[in-house]
């Protein structure tokens, strides 16, 4: 069972205890999804989620904000359950984040129909010739009388080839580099989509290569302003980042839980093998890492629902810590797993394969490196 105490912080009011705990007994009940088949999976889980009503925390409708202490707890506790679970989760609320924080009320109705698992959304913003390096996109989108035309690439591209709608990220051209970019809401169905490949990674979820030939596009696709681009997509990422580090929190607790199980469980030399100090002294490191990373995430988390505009240093931390303990105390609970630790059919097998991703999407962890080191730079010469 894992440790539940971390609920109460006083990061956290009741309304979260009460979703943490209310969630985690839907999973309990409900997460026994068929993954033989990635993309029917997906569906399944996004409808279930929807009609669940936990995909209303995925987004904010008019008036309303979110709250990422609730987009993290979530994040955490599916990915303790299941990690395609989580990953559906997430791409509803980081497709739609453009929408939720800048979208119009026409755009707002397809955030409606995510937040309810009627539709599937995706994020699209890296590109073959540049993934952290958003100011080098190169795909277009050229304005002519009543709209856009969209031109270029995507890849890597989470629900690629199952989403309804995209948030493509494209060059207008305002100004060079970041300042030249803009959003742009995109239907599956507009004439010119391509999903030119499917994409198989290691811990299988849908993702693909997009290729954009020359979509004529509405002026009410844009979303927020023209050349605001590259600010909607890291405002997105300010609210989101904090979450991938809570996912990775929620496979190392399962980690440590599947860990303890084990030791205190299989026998070595006549004796448990928790009775070892060498055992002993893995399971500190790792019950310190989970709690560490735990800390840093819901201190991101309560600082940016306090209204901070920017919380870009804490969600670096916290995402950076939470995915590199992560794979640390993974690792060691497939150490302790033995041969068992690397069999199919094992949980600490698929955590191994979860987890690694996490540590390059949404920034790798040397781009975050480079996100803190600035920030405490900045301090220095103010």
């Amino acid at each position: 069972m894992a440790d539940r105490s971390f609920l109460g912080w006083p990061f956290f009011e009741p309304r979260h205890r009460e979703l943490a705990e209310g969630l985690d007994a839907w999973c309990r009940d409900h997460l026994h999804v068929d993954h033989g088949d990635t993309d029917a999976a997906c569906r399944k889980l996004v409808a279930d989620l929807g009609q669940a009503g936990w995909l209303t925390h995925s987004g904010a409708g008019e008036g309303e904000k979110l709250d990422v202490r609730s987009l993290c707890l979530i994040r955490e506790t599916l990915a303790r359950h299941d990690g395609l679970a989580d990953f559906a989760f997430a791409m509803q609320g980081l497709g739609m984040g453009a929408v939720s924080l800048f979208g119009t009320p026409e755009q707002r109705a397809w955030l409606d129909r995510t937040r309810k698992g009627e539709a599937i959304s995706a994020f699209a913003l890296t590109e073959p010739g540049s993934g952290s390096d958003v100011a080098n996109t190169r795909s277009t989108a050229r304005a002519v009388q009543g709209g856009y035309i969209l031109s270029g690439e995507k890849t890597y591209i989470s629900n690629g080839g199952i989403a309804d709608v995209y948030v493509v990220f494209a060059r207008t051209g305002e100004a060079p580099g970041a300042k030249g970019l803009s959003a742009f809401l995109v239907p599956a169905d507009a004439k010119g989509l391509e999903i030119v490949e499917r994409i198989e990674v290691m811990a299988p979820h849908p993702l693909a290569h997009l290729r954009f030939n020359d979509i004529e596009l509405p002026d009410s696709a844009l979303i927020g302003r023209r050349g605001d681009g590259f600010k909607i997509a890291m405002s997105v990422l300010d609210v989101f980042r904090s979450t991938v580090g809570a996912a990775a929190l929620g496979f190392a607790r399962r980690a440590l839980d599947e860990a303890l199980g084990r030791v205190t469980k299989r026998e070595l030399f006549g004796a448990p093998l928790a009775d070892l100090q060498m055992v002993q002294g893995h399971i500190a490191d790792m019950a310190l890492g989970v709690d560490a990373s735990a800390l840093l995430i819901y201190r991101a988390a309560w600082t940016k629902d306090m209204g901070a505009p920017r919380v870009s240093r804490e969600a670096a931390m916290a995402k950076l810590h939470a995915t590199e303990t992560a794979q640390k105390v993974i690792d060691a609970a497939l150490q302790l797993h033995g041969g068992d630790g690397v069999r199919k059919g094992f949980m600490v097998e698929s955590l191994y394969r979860e987890i690694r991703a996490l540590r390059i999407y949404e920034g790798a962890s040397d781009v975050q490196k480079i996100v803190i080191a600035r920030a405490a730079l900045s301090e220095q010469v103010s």
